[in-house]
């Protein structure tokens, strides 16, 4: 019983910690700021997911650094990550003699925190906001939805959830998320791309589930005491920002 309360509390600092230091990055609201935080988040993860995908390679943390240095000049981040594909994609015709799991390290995690940086880039601190409140609604409606109503498993990645909590979860999330959207949206646009968004971050957190299962970790890194690593904190965020960027220019705004 003490070391259930002795990891709940360590959990509940970390947590407030976080929350802390994320409100403080939102509330300075510096460019350099958010691109050192989100790059620092960045390169953790990628350690984390080589970990976890087994790929034994030290030229993606070079080239990733590279590439995020390129992102803070260049107006369409998510782009560079093509350059990168092109780039290891010649050396690997070229010498017949890179990793070609590399490529995988290019989608998981730097394409989500590249598009990220981009929407913060596009529309600025609030649709961060707005992906924090969608994601934390989902996850925390879920986890209260599925424990009042939950009893239909969802699926066997994540035995834990139900498709009652889940469900539960993305329409509280929905709903929050008209709240804190962002300017120049209606009603209707506001609502779907929160859900949208929501659902989303369902399946990152499904998907760093799976590369967990399948690596037979329980953890993606010990960063944080209680939490695990960075992948566990931003599983959802890494999904959920890429559809929220697309959805956001599908509308033109």
């Amino acid at each position: 019983m003490s070391n259930i309360i002795s990891s709940s509390s360590t959990r509940i600092k970390t947590g407030l910690a976080l929350i802390v230091f994320v409100l403080f990055i939102g509330y300075v609201n510096s460019f350099f700021l958010t691109w050192l935080f989100l790059g620092f988040l960045m390169i953790v993860a990628l350690k984390e997911s080589i970990r976890l995908f087994k790929i034994n390679t030290d030229i993606i943390y070079f080239s990733s650094i590279i590439i995020w240095i390129l992102a803070y000049f260049y107006p369409k981040p998510e782009d560079l990550v093509f350059l990168l594909a092109i780039i290891f994609g010649s050396v690997l015709a070229y010498t017949q003699n890179i990793n070609k799991n590399i490529f995988i390290l290019l989608l998981y995690p730097l394409t989500s925190f590249l598009f990220i940086f981009s929407l913060y880039i596009s529309y600025g601190m609030r649709s961060l906001l707005w992906l924090l409140v969608i994601v934390a609604g989902a996850d925390i409606g879920a986890y209260f939805t599925g424990k009042t109503l939950g009893k239909t498993p969802f699926c066997k990645t994540s035995p834990n959830k139900t498709l009652e909590g889940v469900a539960g979860g993305v329409i509280i999330a929905a709903i929050f998320g008209i709240t804190f959207m962002i300017e120049n949206l209606n009603f209707i646009q506001g609502f779907f791309i929160s859900l949208l968004v929501a659902l989303s971050s369902v399946f990152g957190d499904l998907f760093e589930s799976y590369l967990k299962r399948s690596a037979n970790v329980k953890d993606s890194g010990k960063l944080l005491p209680g939490h695990g690593g960075i992948l566990d904190r931003t599983d959802g965020y890494l999904f959920g920002g890429i559809i929220m960027l697309i959805l956001l220019r599908f509308t033109g705004i």
